[in-house]
């Protein structure tokens, strides 16, 4: 049997195909139509398959009509992550539109804290930032990988904006300005965990869990370890591939 989960985030639709125990997975920009997206996996990938059973997860999952189960992000990264990383974990996910922060026990959600009320500690808050400087959120990163005393005071995303405009006004260099933009979204993300509550070790997933910058600086905020996996983007949809088999 072939299960296959897909999971449309705002920026991002990832795809896991799960044959004989053996994952294959995709990646693909989901673009301003998440209902042409999904058509888009039913022609390209749905149809090589006879009869796959389908899970859909994520920001998008209402627009993929031909799943037989929608599960939310929550259990899906939960369940991705701890087969990813093969052992219960407090799960770091830094979406596009929101953070979710995803205590795992026995394999299962235990607890969950989210932050979607607004953008700031979210994938969206660094891509705005990023774009405000003319530079991609790689090179963002890169340049602010050391540390500074430069600091944006708001993290209202406009507002911030308006900081940064006003810090390369004034000839700011850019690796300090950098840096304080990846200073505000670490903090943003460790305050969310601590106060989700104190755990040993993290676990990071979503689109910045390929970043070692990232993953340093929150380690050191967090002053705990914070694991990553090669598959670490894709935990959403292998966790709806593992469920579409149940």
């Amino acid at each position: 049997m072939v299960g296959i989960g897909i999971d449309i985030g705002s920026t991002a639709t990832k795809v896991t195909v799960l044959q004989n125990n053996e994952i294959e997975n995709i990646l693909i920009p989901t673009g301003w139509n998440s209902k042409e997206t999904a058509l888009k996996i039913k022609d390209n990938i749905i149809s090589k398959f006879e009869n796959p059973k389908i899970v859909a997860t994520g920001y998008g999952r209402v627009s993929v009509p031909y799943a037989d189960k929608t599960v939310t992000e929550i259990t899906c990264h939960a369940r991705g992550a701890y087969y990813l990383f093969k052992k219960d974990i407090t799960v770091i996910d830094i979406g596009g539109q929101d953070t979710k922060i995803i205590s795992i026990s026995d394999g299962k959600v235990s607890n969950f804290t989210m932050n979607d009320k607004c953008a700031a500690g979210t994938g969206r808050f660094l891509e705005l930032m990023s774009n405000s400087m003319g530079i991609s959120i790689n090179e963002l990163c890169n340049l602010g990988k050391n540390y500074t005393n430069i600091k944006i005071s708001s993290m209202c995303t406009v507002f911030a904006e308006s900081e940064i405009i006003s810090l390369i006004a004034e000839g700011t260099p850019k690796e300090d300005i950098s840096s304080a933009i990846i200073d505000a979204i670490i903090s943003k993300v460790s305050s969310l965990a601590l106060k989700h509550g104190h755990a040993s070790e993290y676990f990071l997933t979503g689109g910045l869990s390929q970043n070692d910058i990232i993953i340093q600086k929150l380690s050191n905020k967090l002053k705990k370890p914070v694991y990553s996996h090669i598959n670490s983007l894709y935990a959403g949809s292998i966790g709806a591939a593992l469920i579409s088999l149940e």
